[in-house]
């Protein structure tokens, strides 16, 4: 992005000299652990910023360390560009990544899936996070910074999990796990993102597990929900 050039022009002298550790002493020099409490005046002065109107295109760095409190090379030392600092960002202003055992097949893709949900109604419900994200699309570096150190991991861990299942015959051996992994995901995506006034009850994860696991073919005579899968 030509916002990105600009930023580092921004780098005066002085600047690259605290970077070095030769500025006024309050700085932390490079190698040594980092302000908890600078980053966080960062990211909170972005979001403020976002907060009072401002576009992602019309943040500058020098803007972002004058609202925080801080140097530019402050935000330099932790992030190389602005692209790096608005995926943090968004990080910080989107629900936690979920806590999966790491162990389970369907049991974990259930907490995947129902941190997609929680997803989805935080951006209904938070102008910001609806505006950044429609404006992040327009940033083809920033949104591919996004897919591949946000979406990417996401995906590899809902991929993981089918596979356990398919070990633990939780799914038929012969499971093809990208196209299962796609028909988890698909309809969350569709309630989150495709169709924005799609109900999100809080049982959706369930029944797209349990709809899928079952078919959706006829039940043999006498069985009732969960009975054809065998978890009746």
């Amino acid at each position: 992005m030509q916002a990105q050039a600009s930023d580092r022009d921004e780098r005066a002298p002085g600047d690259r000299d605290r970077d070095r550790g030769s500025g006024d002493g309050q700085e932390p020099r490079r190698g040594r652990p980092r302000s908890a409490a600078a980053e966080r005046a960062i990211l909170d002065a972005v979001v403020g910023l976002l907060e009072a109107g401002e576009p992602l295109a019309g943040l500058s760095i020098e803007r972002i360390a004058r609202t925080a409190g801080v140097g530019k090379a402050t935000i330099y030392r932790r992030w190389t560009d602005k692209e790096e600092l608005f995926v943090d960002v968004l990080r910080d202003i989107e629900p936690p990544e979920p806590d999966v055992s790491g162990t389970g097949g369907l049991g974990d893709l259930r907490v995947l899936l129902e941190s997609m949900r929680r997803r989805g109604l935080a951006q209904r419900s938070s102008v910001l996070l609806h505006n950044v994200f429609a404006q992040m699309k327009s940033h083809p570096r920033l949104w591919a910074e996004y897919q591949c150190t946000v979406i990417a991991p996401r995906r590899v861990a809902m991929l993981a999990a089918v596979r356990r299942a398919v070990e633990t015959g939780e799914l038929r051996g012969d499971t093809d796990v990208e196209l299962m992994d796609d028909l988890f995901v698909g309809p969350m995506l569709v309630r989150t993102i495709h169709r924005p006034d799609a109900p999100l009850p809080e049982d959706l994860a369930d029944r797209i597990i349990q709809l899928l696991v079952e078919g959706v073919g006829p039940r043999p005579p006498g069985t009732g929900p969960g009975e054809a899968a065998g978890h009746g």
